[in-house]
């Protein structure tokens, strides 16, 4: 049995007729009869009543042919997922991203590549860094955004920008009016942080050890909006990054003096991956 006898069957309960289905298929009729009747021999039924005025399909061939087409129609699918798995630059792309990041910098990317990839199907996953990271050794997801450094040998990346970090404090704050501020300046004050799991966090806290401040230990959020709902009444300061800040919020950003603290933001990719072109032509949708 093959698809060409399986087409042969759909053409003649289309056509009733063996002439005009050979024809459909371009095909000779003697040939067409033939296949179809090494198809009945196959399948230990009979698949038409055969007279010389018209052809009548047996119930069984009914619910065979019905069969039959679902079958030509999978494979139909099948050859256009393959036809999509060769043009790189098609097909389904699942794109990870952490929820630090993904609210404030997808919108700003997911419409550039819709236009400049628009044979690509997106199918976005926000998820924190170490589950991403498992996904991706997975197969689950195709690349993901993370923050650097990202610890494992079977993955890969390229850096594509620095987000940096502001200084969020209430509008009622002592530092409110301030436009600078020394990162020293924030010794011995304590900071409001994301809870454990966030890549956000660990850069806070480098930025605390580095410059003597401390955890706030009678809060940890669950996101970012919930710290800035916390500053924003006055519950503490925190750092925001710069691509999360938002107008009229009801909180007043400060920029570091002197370097400022970043996040270091990179496209991340399995090694074995056979789809770095179509990454390489994302990085470079990312970087414009």
């Amino acid at each position: 049995m093959n698809l060409r006898e399986l087409e042969y069957l759909v053409a003649v309960a289309q056509f009733r007729h063996f002439g005009k289905a050979a024809a459909h298929c371009n095909v000779s009729q003697p040939a067409l009869s033939i296949q179809l009747k090494k198809l009945e021999q196959e399948l230990g039924v009979a698949l038409f009543e055969r007279n010389n005025k018209r052809v009548l399909i047996t119930p069984m061939g009914v619910k065979i042919t019905m069969r039959a087409r679902m079958i030509l129609q999978q494979a139909s699918d099948l050859k256009q997922f393959a036809k999509g798995a060769s043009d790189i630059f098609a097909g389904e792309l699942k794109l990870g991203a952490f929820p630090t990041l993904a609210p404030y910098y997808l919108p700003q990317i997911v419409p550039k590549i819709m236009h400049e990839l628009p044979n690509i199907q997106l199918l976005l996953i926000e998820d924190k860094t170490d589950i991403l990271i498992d996904k991706l050794q997975k197969g689950e997801i195709d690349c993901a955004f993370m923050a650097l450094p990202v610890e494992a040998e079977n993955l890969d990346y390229e850096f594509l920008f620095d987000d940096e970090f502001y200084l969020a404090v209430s509008a009622t704050h002592e530092w409110a009016g301030r436009d600078e501020i020394s990162a020293t300046e924030l010794q011995d004050k304590s900071l409001l942080l994301l809870e454990e799991g966030h890549c956000m966090r660990q850069n806070a806290l480098d930025v605390c050890h580095l410059n003597g401040a401390s955890e706030a230990q009678e809060f940890r959020a669950t996101s970012l909006e919930t710290l800035r709902q916390m500053v924003r009444i006055g519950g503490g300061i925190t750092l925001m990054p710069k691509l999360a800040r938002q107008q009229n919020d009801g909180l007043n950003y400060i920029k570091f003096s002197d370097t400022p603290p970043v996040r270091r933001i990179a496209l991340v990719w399995r090694k074995t991956t056979h789809r770095r072109e179509l990454f390489d032509k994302l990085i470079a949708i990312f970087k414009v």
